[in-house]
């Protein structure tokens, strides 16, 4: 804007929601010769213009913790959470890290040597900028937790979101513990940070303390840590920062982010209260954030951090496949479904999918009922098997265990041999081959299997593609993540200072409410107005 611009009072709703997008500018809300509009500038005593009210320029880096930035070294409180099947790419963490934002990338479910590939490039390609790794807790694979956290330390990772832990466990424990140095001061440098993903207070708990002593002790007599950091670790807390994860893609509580948000901080603060380690453990928001409302509330609610991830899947750095972010950018708020999930089959955990444009969800439900019904595959009645057949597995059962039997001797030999003797496990694992497929042929676009597609998605996907509706967000060709992240922020920058305004009894065009989407068309009959045209009630200050 030129300076020149900044003194003009603006009247029609173009003009009054172009200044208030000047976000690092102050915003004043004057009465003119009758008429109420907006200007940059504070007109001055004697100028025969009042003010009625004000907003404040804002930063973007001011809606969160100061200690979120200082603690990860980066430039915006925001982070784009980890997608399993690195759906979460390399290119999405390297195009983040650059732009100020943190990312994890999604190592959940991938081979040790995928994984390791990846940390390889992540640390080449970002020597100096801060990235984080994701470490989950796979009941069915304990082993595979153990190879990440030894990659990660064999290459220096430096953060890894933390997921899925009902509990603390050896190698999450090790993971924290082998960071640990006592500083010259007295303090404890924490070299290895730990963001963990929770969705209840219960979970949460554990993380605000310091690791369980016994697993301390069992892992220094083991030589896996010193005996210097296993006491280290006693004064400090289990993680650095909790990510509350509300309704969101994949595993969710579908919990409501505004009840476990004030929650989780209000353990946290009693941990501050106490003068416990967990007292400066920062809490973030996940969970339904696609939009710069849903952004600004979490942000409103105390949050020291926003995390994204459907919106994520669907941009041009994600890992996965061109058919699958077309229908993610076609996604409505409808087309959710919940549906088993392959790594906690036996215990009937759900995740959240897509439903629309791919029939998984069904199918992944009636292989849980015939799992819940009956004892083997044997006991399957012949139309159940027929489908199965035909419309699942697309051969016989028998070929199908074959493959299932194979890779178990080669990766899990227990695992196999159990299931040789026991009918029902072999069902729940031919089940599981399925499930674990169909998220593989999503992000593969394998054009045979269209139906079959597993896409992990919450309602953030929707939210985000109404807002972007007539903006070059529609399709997926232009979703750059830093894009979208900056976008987020600023329109909830934005929207805290449609707040400060609205708290001091202003009322604004209705074409203001929304914070546009980069190229987005003006609504019809928002056109500029003449500076001349008398708009009275353009903007109106509801106290006097």
């Amino acid at each position: 804007m030129r300076t020149s611009d900044h003194a003009a009072v603006r009247f029609d709703p173009v003009g009054v929601r172009a200044l208030l997008c000047e976000l690092d500018q102050p915003c004043f809300v004057v009465r003119q010769e009758g008429r109420i509009g907006v200007v940059a500038e504070h007109p001055g005593a004697g100028s025969g213009t009042r003010v009625l009210a004000a907003a404040s320029p804002v930063s973007t880096r001011a809606l969160g913790a100061p200690r979120f930035l200082a603690r990860h070294g980066v430039r915006q409180p925001y982070m784009a959470g980890s997608m399993a099947g690195g759906i979460s790419s390399e290119e999405l963490v390297v195009a983040l890290a650059r732009s100020g934002h943190l990312a994890s990338f999604g190592a959940a479910g991938l081979s040790a040597g995928r994984v390791e590939q990846a940390l390889r490039r992540l640390r080449r390609e970002l020597p100096d900028l801060p990235w984080a790794c994701n470490l989950i807790h796979d009941p069915a694979d304990p082993a595979s937790e153990r190879r990440t956290v030894d990659l990660c330390l064999h290459h220096q990772v430096a953060c890894v979101e933390a997921s899925a832990f009902l509990q603390p466990t050896a190698e999450l424990v090790r993971y924290r513990a082998a960071g640990l140095r006592g500083a010259p001061d007295g303090t404890v440098h924490t070299g290895n940070r730990v963001i963990a993903k929770v969705s209840q207070p219960s979970t949460a708990e554990f993380f605000l303390r310091p690791p369980p002593a016994e697993l301390l002790a069992e892992l220094a007599h083991q030589g896996r840590i010193t005996a210097e950091q296993a006491e280290l670790a006693a004064w400090v807390a289990l993680a650095d920062d909790l990510t509350v994860e509300a309704d969101s893609a994949g595993h969710t509580d579908r919990r409501p982010l505004v009840t476990q948000l004030p929650l989780i901080i209000a353990l946290r603060d009693r941990e501050a209260a106490a003068g416990r380690p967990g007292g400066v453990v920062g809490v973030g928001a996940a969970g339904g954030i696609g939009t710069p409302q849903a952004a600004f509330g979490a942000f409103a609610m105390g949050a020291d951090y926003i995390v994204t991830g459907s919106v994520n899947q669907g941009c041009v750095e994600a890992g996965t496949s061109p058919a699958v972010k077309a229908m993610l950018a076609e996604a409505g708020p409808g087309d959710y479904a919940m549906a088993p999930a392959a790594d906690m089959f036996e215990m009937g955990v759900d995740v959240q999918v897509l439903k629309r444009g791919t029939l998984f969800p069904g199918r992944a439900a009636w292989l849980y009922r015939l799992y819940r019904e009956h004892a083997s595959l044997e006991d399957l009645p012949a139309s159940d098997l027929e489908r199965l057949e035909e419309q699942i597995l697309r051969r016989p059962v028998g070929h199908a265990w074959s493959d299932v039997a194979a890779y178990l001797a080669q990766h899990r030999p227990e695992q196999a041999a159990l299931a040789a003797h026991t009918p029902k496990l072999r069902m729940a694992l031919l089940f599981r081959w399925y499930l674990g497929l169909s998220s593989r042929w999503a992000t593969q676009g394998a054009p045979d299997r269209g139906g079959d597609y597993q896409i992990w998605c919450g309602p953030a996907m929707s939210a985000f593609n109404a807002w972007a509706r007539g903006s070059l967000w529609q399709g997926p060709d232009h979703r750059h993540a830093p894009d979208i992240a900056r976008a987020l922020l600023s329109g909830a920058a934005y929207h805290s200072r449609l707040a400060q305004l609205r708290f001091a009894g202003v009322g604004l065009p209705s074409l203001c409410g929304t914070y546009p989407a980069p190229g987005a068309v003006p609504a019809a009959g928002a056109s500029p107005q003449p500076q001349g045209t008398a708009l009275p009630s353009l903007v109106s200050l509801v106290t006097s």
